[in-house]
């Protein structure tokens, strides 16, 4: 057996006697350990076949740690994605919105001032659109999004389920386009659009009940400011506007419009209540089927309330008499419910991807628009008053949206 030099030193220098020490020589050095706990030597502990396997384990564990990586990488480009198509969908959805309603409005005000004197006509065209939705609905079909995956297992609710909701809200609908129209035919476009100012309140408060909807103060200021902004104009007559109407009828006009305003509050909030509780499923299909059905119900329903009244009788003499000639008068018609039917579209998205109140809010910052536009094509007037309750809206709507711009901060 080959020993080393120096162990054959130290052995002869004490004697040839053990004492009590073992010593271990790595390269030059040595450290003494005492013999009652003898160490063996590291390759002792491991043999080989443990090694190799202690190596596998190790290169397993980098590899993880690499796949992980890749994976948070991955998820974090995906998550980007979402959020780039998000806000995309959010910009389309909010024109849609906003477009629609101002050319929607204008259409209706011109439809009156031109010639046309049926309100259930120009209440039929509002949900009437939704045939040109058809096509649109056949192609969402194939429509995939990230979010149709985690939500392609929930079960569909009964179909008596469905169109109890569809018919409850197609009702509301109804009501409250008839609303809508009686206060466009007695109101200059102007004051209409500010009192529609009022559904944000309306809203606000059904959200709250229904929705779960906090307040905070800056959402209070801002439901405050759009009250006052609305009572304000019930103190104004506005006879120097495009039409004149008497006081009787100014006042119908005005409690129509808030009556309507509290019927689309209350709508959105309940649109947003069945996504939740209904539904329970967020695909583009479900959204065009809000609109289709509860539409569908709601133009069955003025279709019988324009037969029933008689004023079917009188649209071929009023569309000859229609100062801008036939064809104006069908078109007009028409584009009224293809623009009401895209600001549908907005509207019903905005509530599905982020919520009712937040839609209304989107509604209300076209407030300035639709009195702005009536100016330059109607010749209305801009009175102080509708010039404090234009000021006193948009910092009602201001305050709104910085509270939106806080809670997204804090989250």
């Amino acid at each position: 057996m080959h020993t080393s030099p120096c162990a054959s030193n130290r052995k002869e220098s004490s004697g040839g006697k053990d004492d009590g020490f073992v010593r271990l020589t790595v390269g030059q050095f040595a450290r003494p350990f005492h013999a009652a706990q003898p160490i063996k030597p590291r390759a002792s502990i491991y043999s080989p076949e443990v090694q190799l396997e202690i190596m596998g384990q190790e290169h397993t564990d980098a590899n993880s740690v690499e796949q992980t990586n890749y994976g948070s990488s991955q998820s974090s480009t995906i998550t980007r994605h979402r959020s780039y198509k998000w806000w995309l969908q959010m910009a389309i959805y909010t024109i849609f919105c906003l477009a629609g309603q101002s050319v929607a409005t204008l259409l209706g005000k011109l439809y009156y001032d031109k010639g046309g004197n049926s309100k259930w006509m120009e209440t039929f065209v509002q949900p009437a659109g939704f045939p040109v939705l058809i096509p649109i609905y056949l192609l969402s079909s194939a429509y995939k999004t990230l979010k149709e995956d985690s939500t392609r297992n929930i079960k569909s609710p009964p179909l008596l389920v469905l169109a109890a909701m569809y018919a409850a809200l197609g009702i509301l609908l109804a009501a409250d386009c008839l609303l809508y129209s009686l206060g466009l035919l007695y109101l200059p476009v102007s004051t209409y659009s500010l009192i529609c100012a009022s559904q944000l309140a309306f809203n606000a408060l059904f959200s709250f009940f229904l929705n779960s909807q906090k307040f905070t103060p800056l959402i209070i200021n801002s439901l405050v400011l759009l009250t006052i902004s609305s009572t304000l104009l019930v103190f104004q007559n506005d006879s120097s506007g495009s039409t004149s109407v008497s006081k009787r009828k100014y006042a119908i006009g005005f409690v129509c419009t808030v009556a309507a305003s509290a019927g689309y509050g209350l709508m959105l909030s309940l649109t947003q209540l069945c996504f939740q509780k209904v539904l329970k499923k967020q695909t583009f299909k479900i959204v065009l089927d809000m609109i289709i059905y509860q539409s569908a119900v709601a133009t069955l329903i003025i279709l019988v309330g324009l037969f029933a009244s008689g004023e079917w009788k009188g649209l071929d003499r009023e569309m000859k008499a229609f100062e801008l000639g036939k064809v104006s008068y069908v078109m007009v018609l028409v584009w009224t419910a293809i623009t009401w039917q895209v600001f549908a579209i907005g509207s019903v998205g905005l509530i599905f991807e982020v919520s009712a109140l937040f839609s209304n809010v989107i509604s209300t910052l076209g407030l300035p628009i639709v009195p702005v536009l009536a100016v330059i094509f109607f010749h209305e007037t801009m009175t102080g008053i509708k010039a404090i309750a234009m000021v006193l809206a948009i910092w009602g709507f201001v305050s709104y949206v910085y509270q939106h711009y806080l809670d997204d901060r804090k989250s």
